[in-house]
């Protein structure tokens, strides 16, 4: 009986840590472009490993997240933003460390990614 209480013990924590990290909330995020520091808010939902959610810019507007997977402390999504008329999409990969959350963002075709990180705001 023993050995079966430590079984189910050690299985569940196996569960906890294949969870989904818990990014939820509003996070605002900065970064060093070539002119000058930049901001930019997130707004995360997460369903099991389904992430939706918006991001907003002063430069580029609001975009919806599409694509959004979350996986333990990693996740992935994809936003379109339109720069003079021009819509681009923007491949986002990050890892939550901690109280931050470090996002990548690469342009599709331009071979230019940014740098940001972000703390949850609310």
């Amino acid at each position: 009986m023993k050995r079966l209480l430590l079984l189910i013990a050690m299985f569940s924590l196996c569960g906890l840590t294949a969870m989904a990290a818990d990014i939820s909330g509003t996070w605002k995020a900065t970064s060093n472009g070539q002119n000058g520091p930049m901001e930019r808010t997130f707004v995360f939902k997460v369903e099991g490993n389904k992430l939706t959610g918006e991001t907003t810019s002063p430069t580029f507007g609001k975009s919806i997240l599409e694509n959004g997977k979350v996986d333990g402390d990693k996740l992935s999504f994809t936003v379109t933003i339109k720069f003079q008329d021009n819509e681009m999409k923007v491949n986002y990969k990050g890892q939550l460390s901690g109280s931050e959350l470090k996002l990548t963002g690469e342009i599709e075709g331009a071979g230019m990614t940014i740098e940001w990180a972000a703390k949850k705001i609310s």
